[in-house]
């Protein structure tokens, strides 16, 4: 299946990487000839990257950086299982004690008016379980590393918040949304504002929302959710401190996702400039929790500018959350071939929409109507902008724009039907989130009838894509976040057939999780959407268990559809 309906040209041809690059420690730099020795020591299979960068100092760098220097070496550089097992247990803590327990200041066992709408007591019980989850994933930065930074590649954080589960130990931007959404359902309310105040902190540190709390995703954010992330708490409790705290925050984070980098100019057939967003790391290296297969994907390309780019372009999807799928790909089957910064995402620009209505929002709030008038009309011009870059009258969905490879991002490309993707993802359908277009029900009814027919509706849910890459947000994975934004703009339309369509959607989801629950006893971080009560796979890491956001979505879910006393919770 082709990644286009066209054939670009090679995204790697004589072209000079000159972006902008965000400096990293000392400490990342040292841990990753760590982790380069790690991964010639172990066996691939019984290997994970991100172990060794998140490893912490006992003593200073320069001292630990002389031991290593020092251990004994074969000629190609590796090292025997015992010297690298001792040399590790002597001059570093374990990845993850920088994290400690600590209990959620609004965790009860059954809150008060839990999930009333699940009046399955098999269920409920789940439920229940799924919400201690909570205080699993609890977690505060350590002493040592607000004492002690440099001994660290964790940044410190202000206040406890909610980590995702197994090897992501630290807090994540967009995972953040629907871990949110889940302490809402259950009634915690202020864990959920904590977690908005520690993702403002790095904001104001940074300039923008890290992809996660740690120094080596400095060179890049992740998709920008924080505006809906302060609306959800603001709707549930109306505390109106909150908006103006994050007001100031948000608005300098809707400057960054519009600096030059992040921005392209459309020129459409009405002969109207649309500026559109993309996704664009400040990093043309190896990816520190990831470098050492990094460096092996890059070792097809000789000339150094060209493996700057890809690695531009590896960290550039890593910001998009989608890390990693044949949607970014130029060439399907290869995966040197990723273009991420040449793509329009039509997800990242409906998040941008939900930012520049969210802000509108929070502005009248607080009483700045210039702000919320200006902002009013940006997302009034960004939906023109939908209808004639994005929009795909054919196919009733909206679709990923690709660019013009080695324009410059001040230049105006004229829009082009070709560059459009015409392949079938479930990002075409996010779209649907926005109140602007799930208002509008008969393009809600052309956009589901499109859904049913996508062949992306499956057993156990939404598949990410058609494509069976071996990716792991490629066909068969089902991600909690695409169920959750899909649904949710089907369900609030006006539409019987899309409200009908979203609680099917919810319940197979609810369904998968469940049954998979209680095979594994866990929550998994992806699902096989082909087989109901499978967990996902591919990708570089093994799939992982805790896990934030699939417990947050599964809650939302209860928390909206209920589920019937004499209903069936089995796979059937």
């Amino acid at each position: 299946m082709a990644a286009a309906n066209h054939s670009p040209s090679s995204p790697y041809s004589c072209a000079k990487d000159s972006g902008p690059v965000t400096p990293t420690t000392s400490l990342v730099t040292f841990l990753e000839r760590v982790q380069e020795t790690a991964f010639q020591t172990y066996e691939r299979s019984k290997f994970d990257h991100k172990d060794f960068i998140d490893l912490s100092l006992k003593f200073d760098l320069s001292t630990t950086v002389k031991a290593f220097d020092e251990i004994s070496k074969t000629e190609n550089g590796s090292v025997s299982t015992k010297d690298f097992e001792e040399f590790i247990g002597k001059w570093f803590k374990s990845a993850g004690e920088d994290l400690v327990y600590v209990e959620p200041m609004d965790f009860e066992t059954e809150p008060y008016g839990f999930l009333p709408k699940v009046e399955n007591p098999e269920v409920r019980a789940w439920a229940l379980e799924v919400h201690g989850l909570w205080k699993k994933l609890s977690r505060e930065v350590s002493s040592s590393v607000h004492d002690h930074p440099e001994l660290h590649t964790l940044l410190p954080l202000p206040v406890p918040g909610m980590i995702p589960g197994s090897r992501f130990r630290e807090v994540y931007y967009w995972d953040s949304y629907w871990v949110i959404r889940g302490l809402l359902a259950s009634k915690m309310h202020e864990t959920a504002k904590a977690i908005v105040t520690n993702l403002i902190s790095l904001l104001d540190t940074y300039g923008y929302v890290l992809n996660g709390a740690r120094a080596y995703y400095t060179n890049r954010s992740q998709p920008p959710l924080l505006s809906a992330m302060v609306y959800e708490i603001y709707n549930r409790t109306g505390d109106v401190d909150l908006v103006k705290k994050a007001l100031p925050a948000l608005l300098k984070e809707y400057q960054f996702w519009n600096s030059e980098i992040h921005t392209m100019i459309i020129h459409d057939a009405e002969n109207c400039n649309h500026s559109l967003n993309r996704y664009y790391a400040m990093w043309n290296k190896p990816r520190p929790e990831a470098s050492a297969i990094d460096k092996r994907f890059a070792s097809k390309f000789l000339n150094v500018n060209e493996k700057q780019k890809f690695y531009r372009e590896l960290a550039s999807t890593a910001e998009s959350g989608w890390d990693f799928s044949t949607r970014w790909m130029r060439n399907p089957s290869e995966f040197t071939s990723l273009s991420t910064t040449t793509i329009l995402p039509v997800d990242l620009n409906a998040f941008m929409l939900r930012m520049e209505l969210d802000i509108a929002f929070f502005a009248k709030i607080v009483g700045d109507d210039a702000i919320a008038e200006d902002f009013l009309t940006a997302s009034h011009t960004r939906k023109k902008a939908f209808n004639s870059v994005f929009w795909n009258e054919n196919m009733g969905q909206w679709v990923d724009y690709w660019l013009n490879y080695g324009a410059e991002p001040k230049e105006p490309q004229t829009w082009e039907a070709q560059n459009q993707n015409q392949n079938v993802f479930a990002s075409n359908f996010v779209p649907l989130w926005i109140d602007l277009f799930n208002s509008d029900t008969p393009l809600v009814e052309k956009v589901t009838r499109s859904l049913q027919s996508s062949g992306l509706l499956c057993a156990a849910g939404i598949a990410t894509s058609l494509t069976n890459s071996g990716h792991q947000w490629d066909f068969p994975n089902g991600w909690a976040p695409i169920q959750h934004m899909i649904v949710e703009g089907l369900w609030r339309s006006a539409s019987t057939e899309a409200k009908k369509v979203a609680r099917d959607i919810a319940e197979r989801w609810i369904r998968a999780n469940y049954v998979a629950y209680k095979k594994t006893g866990t929550m998994h971080e992806k699902y096989n959407v082909g087989k109901c009560g499978e967990y996902g796979a591919g990708g570089i890491y093994r799939p992982q268990t805790g896990f934030g956001w699939s417990n947050g979505v599964v809650l939302t879910f209860l928390e909206e559809f209920g589920w019937p006393k004499d209903q069936n919770i089995d796979c059937n």
